[in-house]
């Protein structure tokens, strides 16, 4: 490890703090596959020290004190804060995750969005008077938790760090954010912003490192309340199965292993546009990849031709040049994973159309680069169709009819997300509402939205985030009852 390497400090209560045993790590650029700074590795006793500082400032000083309008006021100034310093924190995000600049630029213009809608929505939280059959008058309050943990993945840190924390904060939380120990450099810049916007120290803070020295005593300690998770199914199981140890809530958006349907009826043109969309997007590393491509029989051959065609003429190379279209994929574990989930595939007897391998391209330089990879002879049972890659690999099944294509379709652990492309507005909502999912997608795919719902089904997770529902997984509900009766009833009798 070169010590000459900028080294980044984790904020907790308010201050940029060194890791109390000193120890740092290597952050890797993906695109040169070498380290490019130094991040803190936390242990319990950072996190002991953050959920502290998190738990005080929820019990004392000022951000109790704070009403709904005035947290909104700093949620708005926070996102334009955000908006300010969107192409910085881009080009921060690229060279920690590898993701294209045209991609993260995009997705840090959209971000101030998530925190002006929660801004919006803080002084909206509104009980309930509910006519009772008793001699009282009832109400219902929604009160926040106490302290909660964000654990952001690698793949989109400060979206998804929006996606929690603005609805966690619009309801009166404090949180603890663990960023993966992967992507970390973008998430301690932006917490200079949540300072710079006003709020009251140890309301937000930031502990850096690994997942089993400082995520697990995040999610095992006794003042967390709630654990909100985005990443594998695999994790998500094992922070679920933690959390129920103390009766926590629990949020988690997992994975997924998305069918995208391309009915024969489709405008062929847009379906293809939206197949390279949902699996090369992101070189694949999103958990709503539509990896699944199921083409009705009679259009499949042409449909597959017409895709080989379109993308093969991707452009790979370094993500920070905005014509880039496929980049690196962000680590090397993942990269390797992808590459073995590859060989498994060709195992499996499948035929490969497009890429297959590792990406040895002169303007791929020393990167972790996946050739945009298509496989036919895709049979639903096998590994590649059931298992989550997270990278650029699409498996392409054929179906004969509407029938075929829910069967196939629901037949993974997943329900993320799902595809249709079709024309017929009576398919439309048949396949929306039979295909198992948390979003369906007609003719477009990976479209979201601050204000719409997104969570999964089945294996793909609890809870959801984003829209009016999501602040509701950082609130809980108290019922009033205050008694209009003249006399007080016999007390031995409960009725």
């Amino acid at each position: 490890m070169s010590e000459s390497l900028p080294k980044l400090q984790m904020y907790i209560d308010g201050e940029f703090v060194d890791p109390t045993t000193g120890d740092y790590f290597e952050s890797f650029d993906p695109y040169t596959a070498k380290p490019w700074c130094l991040v803190p590795r936390g242990t319990e006793d950072d996190v002991e020290r953050a959920v502290q500082a998190a738990h005080r400032a929820f019990s004392d000083g000022e951000w109790p004190a704070f009403n709904a309008s005035q947290r909104g006021e700093l949620l708005r100034k926070l996102g334009e804060l955000v908006a300010e310093n969107a192409q910085m924190l881009g080009e921060l995000e690229v060279k920690d995750n590898g993701k294209l600049l045209s991609e993260m630029s995009a997705q840090l213009k959209y971000a101030p969005s998530f925190y002006y809608y929660f801004a919006g929505l803080a002084d909206k939280i509104e009980g309930a008077v509910i006519p009772t059959d008793k001699a009282s008058f009832t109400y219902t309050l929604h009160e926040p938790l106490g302290v909660c943990a964000a654990i952001i993945p690698w793949n989109s840190p400060l979206l998804l760090v929006a996606w929690k924390l603005a609805p966690a904060l619009a309801a009166g939380n404090t949180m603890v954010i663990k960023p993966s120990e992967y992507t970390s450099a973008s998430v301690l810049e932006f917490i200079k912003l949540v300072e710079k916007a006003g709020f009251p120290k140890g309301v937000v803070n930031i502990v850096t490192g690994y997942g089993s020295e400082a995520g697990e005593p995040l999610v095992k300690h006794p003042l967390v309340q709630k654990v909100a998770f985005t990443g594998s199914s695999f994790t998500g199981a094992h922070i679920y199965a933690e959390a129920a140890k103390d009766i926590k809530r629990v949020s988690l958006e997992l994975g997924g292993k998305s069918p995208n349907i391309v009915f024969a009826d489709a405008n062929l043109e847009n379906a293809v546009k939206g197949a390279v969309a949902g699996i090369f997007a992101a070189t694949g590393q999103t958990c709503v990849a539509g990896s699944r491509l199921l083409v009705q029989e009679n259009i499949y051959d042409e449909f597959v031709e017409k895709l080989v065609a379109f993308a093969s003429t991707a452009k790979m190379g370094n993500p920070m040049n905005l014509d880039t279209q496929v980049g690196p994929v962000t680590n090397l574990p993942q990269y390797k994973k992808v590459l073995d989930y590859i060989d498994i595939a060709k195992g499996e007897g499948v035929e490969t159309v497009l890429g297959g391998g590792k990406a040895e391209r002169p303007e791929c330089g020393d990167g972790w680069f996946v050739e945009p990879t298509i496989f036919t002879g895709v049979r639903n049972g096998m590994r590649i169709a059931q298992e989550e890659v997270f990278g650029p690999v699409l498996g392409v099944i054929p179906f004969a009819d509407d029938e075929e294509a829910v069967a196939i379709a629901n037949d993974v652990m997943f329900g993320l997300a799902a595809g249709v492309w079709t024309e017929d507005i009576r398919r439309t909502f048949t396949m929306a509402k039979r295909l198992q999912a948390g979003t369906v997608w007609v003719n477009t795919y990976r479209a979201v939205s601050y204000t719409t719902p997104f969570g999964g089904y089945k294996r793909s997770g609890l809870g959801r985030e984003l829209g009016q529902e999501a602040i509701l997984e950082y609130l809980q509900t108290k019922s009033v009852w205050i008694s209009t009766a003249e006399e007080m009833a016999n007390p031995f009798v409960v009725g």
